[in-house]
């Protein structure tokens, strides 16, 4: 069984003391039924509130592998061509909790009588937390307490904080979508105690999605999320098949490159109600680690309000003393 109490003491040892850098960002495998969370200009598509939580624990089998929740909230102002949306992501990986806080704008236009180009901007608050307490050093002594005996290694918790922005543009007609977004576009720094410290890196994330039908019951949803800070791409390409309008399941696939793959996602879901869906993915490894873990599971629940909101702001009443 791999300790990663080891993986994340190298990447500590040899990176963090001169410049380290920040892990990509959180994966999702139901990533097509959760477009805000790769791309803040999806504000307001959703035509009303919607609210999403999703929770993702990830390689199940062995200690420290990374734990995702992430829940964002967004919805249209018609009234100004806008939308607005709040979201938070937590995740732990390793010695590593990471808190992300995010708020978003978009302006939103009419293209046509059934498209709309959003236009987006996000300010979002970074904060990372290291434990040193569960790293381990070759010289370290651990038999009556935490030394290290290595000054660049950390034997106590730090924090540090950070400010971020991210930009975005998402195209939505009745029947394709297509979305290209930017995050950490300022790449900024976060310092530790130590005066080690993380850079977040800059990332792309273009993603397109079609809605065929293919009778009076069925439609098939296809989709594509490509991942990339321009040096590793790593693709995902998912179809879902959607009957009566209720129930709803798929496959995906997900790879970084020609030589190297990671996961087939098996996808299942359904509209509980009006108001409520639930979705749920199992992810079989095929990559490297298939070997030493059972697999990853996401599930994922969101609510749309179904209503207008601020459709228009009413008209100003203006009395005639003639008829009072």
């Amino acid at each position: 069984m791999i300790n990663l109490k080891y993986i994340f003491f190298g990447f500590v040892f040899f990176v963090i003391p001169d410049l380290g850098w920040s892990q990509q960002p959180a994966q999702y495998s139901l990533f097509m039924l959760n477009k805000y969370a790769y791309n803040n200009a999806y504000n307001g598509l959703d035509e009303s509130l919607s609210i999403t939580g999703v929770f993702r624990k990830q390689w199940l089998g062995f200690s420290g592998t990374p734990l995702n929740v992430n829940f964002n909230a967004h919805l249209p102002l018609e009234f100004i061509n806008s939308g607005i949306g709040i979201g938070m992501e937590y995740d732990i990986i390793g010695a590593y909790k990471n808190l992300c806080v995010r708020g978003s704008y978009s302006y939103i236009l009419k293209v046509g009588e059934k498209s709309k180009l959003s236009i987006g901007l996000a300010g979002k608050l970074l904060q990372k937390n290291l434990d040193g307490t569960q790293l381990l050093t070759p010289e370290g002594t651990y038999e009556s307490g935490v030394n290290h005996n290595d000054p660049n290694v950390p034997f106590f918790n730090e924090t540090g904080m950070t400010f971020s922005m991210d930009a975005g543009l998402y195209f939505k007609h009745d029947f394709f979508e297509v979305g290209l977004s930017a995050v950490n576009l300022t790449q900024p720094t976060l310092n530790f105690a130590t005066d080690s410290r993380v850079t977040y890196n800059r990332a792309y994330f273009f993603s397109t999605s079609y809605n065929i039908k293919l009778n009076n019951k069925l439609y098939l949803h296809p989709s594509f999320l490509l991942k990339t800070d321009l040096i590793k791409f790593q693709p995902e390409i998912a179809v879902l098949i959607k009957w009566n309008d209720i129930i709803f399941g798929g496959v995906a696939y997900r790879g970084y490159d020609n030589n190297s793959t990671d996961a087939f996602v098996f996808i299942l879901g359904m509209h509980i109600t009006n108001n409520f869906t639930l979705a749920y993915s199992y992810d079989l490894s095929i990559g490297s680690l298939q070997s030493f873990n059972s697999g990853s599971h996401e599930i994922m629940l969101n609510y749309n309000l179904n209503k207008k909101i601020g459709k228009e702001i009413p008209s100003k009443v203006i009395y005639n003393p003639r008829f009072l």
